[in-house]
C-alpha cells in the first residue's frame, strides 16, 4: 500500500472512532440530563365526599288530568251557536253552546199562564173558605158544605205548588239551552256544530271535552320490591317520598310532585301497585296522556360516598374510577355502583371518602404513572354563593 492511501485510511478510522464516541456521549447525556427527563403529567381531581343519601328508582308513567268532563246537553234541540275556539282555555261558567231556546221559552210562558190561573183559583178558594168558616160559626150552613169549601182551598194550595214547580222546571229547561263550562281548563273541539240536532242524556254524543290544565297527575306502577324498600319506610315514618317528574325529552326531572294516592292493593298479575303523584306546577306543553319520567326517592337514609357520575368509567362489565394515591400515582379502582342522585353517583364500595378522584387529564396518565395532582377549582357561582353566606 502506498503512503497516500495509508494516510487516508488512518484519517477515516479516526473519524469513525470519534463519531462512535460522540454517539455514546450523547446517549449518556440524554439519559442522565434532568432537562431530557419528561415532567409528570398534570391531572385535575375532585375529592370524593361522604354524605347522607337515600335510594331512588326511575319509572315510566303517563300524565293525567285532575278533572276530565265530557260536556253533554241536558235538553234536546237544534244547535244555534258554538261560542269557543278549539283548544282554548275556558273558565267555569263560560258559555260554550246555545241550543235553540224558542221551544223552552214557550214552555216557560205556558207555565207562567198556568201559575197565574192557579193563583186566581187559590185566591177564590181561600175567600170561600173564610166565608164558610164565618157561616159555620153562625150555624148558617151545614158542616158538610164547609168541609167542601175547606177541601177546595187545600186543593187550590196544592195546585199552586205544582204550578210553581212546573214553572221552575220550564225555566230550568230554558237555562239548559245555554251549555256552560262545568270546570275550568282546556277545551277540545266542538263535536257538534251549528245547525245539527242535539240529543240529550248520558248516552248522547258529547258536545266537547274539558280537561283541567292547572294541575296534573303522573300515574306510574311501582314493583313490590321498590314499594317495600322506598315507599313503605317513608309512610311508616310519616314522611313523603321525594318525587320528581320530567317529560320524555327532558334531561333532568324539573317538576316536583307529591304522592296523591297509593292503590289499595297490589296487582298480583303484574306484581305492581298503582301510584298517582300530583304536580301543582305544570308548563303549557304538558298535556294529559304524555309519557312521564318519574324519579322516586325514599326509604331509610344512609351515609355513602358520592362522586360525579361522569367520573365513572367502564371496562367491559366492570365499573371503575381513577384516583391519585398517596404516592401520586394513578390507580384504577373497581367500584360497586349505587343509585344516581341527580348528577352524583353513589359508590357502595371501592373508594373511600377523601380520595382524589381524577376529573381531567386521565387520557395522558395511564394507571401506574406518576402525576402532579391539582385540585379542581370551585365554580365562580359557588364561590359567590359561599361569599354571600
Amino acid at each position: 500500500m502506498n503512503r497516500p492511501n495509508k494516510l487516508r485510511l488512518t484519517v477515516a478510522t479516526a473519524a469513525i472512532v470519534l463519531l462512535g464516541a460522540g454517539i455514546v456521549f450523547w446517549r449518556h447525556h440524554s439519559e442522565t440530563s434532568p432537562e431530557a427527563t419528561a415532567a409528570p403529567s398534570v391531572v385535575t381531581y375532585r375529592t370524593a365526599v361522604q354524605r347522607p343519601v337515600s335510594d331512588s328508582q326511575d319509572y315510566t308513567g303517563r300524565l293525567e288530568a285532575v278533572d276530565v268532563v265530557d260536556v253533554r246537553s241536558r235538553v234536546p234541540g237544534t244547535m244555534l251557536t258554538v261560542h269557543f275556539k278549539d283548544g282554548q282555555h275556558v273558565h267555569q261558567g263560560d258559555l260554550l253552546f246555545t241550543i235553540d231556546p224558542a221551544p223552552y221559552q214557550a214552555q216557560v210562558q205556558q207555565a207562567q199562564a198556568n201559575l197565574a190561573a192557579v193563583e186566581q183559583r187559590q185566591a177564590l178558594a181561600d175567600l170561600e173558605q173564610v166565608r164558610g168558616r164565618k157561616l159555620i160559626d153562625a150555624n148558617a150552613i151545614a158542616r158538610r158544605e164547609f168541609d167542601t169549601l175547606d177541601n177546595a182551598a187545600r186543593e187550590a194550595a196544592a195546585l199552586l205548588k205544582g204550578a210553581r214547580a212546573a214553572l221552575a222546571t220550564a225555566q230550568l229547561q230554558l237555562d239548559y239551552s245555554q251549555v256552560r263550562a262545568p270546570i275550568s281548563g282546556r277545551i277540545s273541539r266542538a263535536e257538534i256544530t251549528a245547525g245539527n240536532v242535539v240529543v240529550a242524556g248520558g248516552d248522547s254524543l258529547p258536545l266537547t271535552r274539558i280537561v283541567s290544565d292547572e294541575k296534573l297527575y303522573a300515574s306510574f306502577n311501582v314493583d313490590e320490591a321498590s314499594y317495600i324498600h322506598l315507599i313503605a319506610p317513608s309512610l311508616r315514618a310519616g314522611l313523603q317520598p321525594t318525587i320528581k317528574v320530567g317529560l320524555a325529552d327532558d334531561d333532568a326531572f324539573p317538576y316536583p310532585a307529591s304522592i296523591d294516592s297509593v292503590d289499595n292493593q297490589m296487582d298480583t298479575r303484574s306484581g305492581t301497585v298503582r301510584i298517582r303523584a300530583r304536580l301543582d306546577e305544570v308548563s303549557p306543553e304538558m298535556l294529559p296522556g304524555l309519557q312521564a319520567r318519574v324519579r322516586l326517592q325514599g326509604g331509610t337514609s344512609y351515609s355513602a360516598v358520592v362522586v360525579d357520575d361522569a367520573m365513572v368509567g367502564t371496562d367491559q362489565d366492570r365499573k371503575y374510577v381513577l384516583i391519585v394515591n398517596a404516592q401520586n400515582k394513578v390507580e384504577q379502582r373497581s367500584v360497586e355502583l349505587g343509585p344516581l342522585q341527580g348528577t352524583q353517583r353513589v359508590l357502595l364500595s371501592g373508594v373511600a371518602a377523601g380520595s382524589k378522584v381524577i376529573v381531567d387529564g386521565a387520557y395522558h396518565a395511564p394507571p401506574g404513572s406518576t402525576v402532579t395532582a391539582v385540585a379542581e377549582a370551585a365554580p365562580a357561582s359557588a364561590n359567590a354563593v359561599a361569599g354571600v353566606r
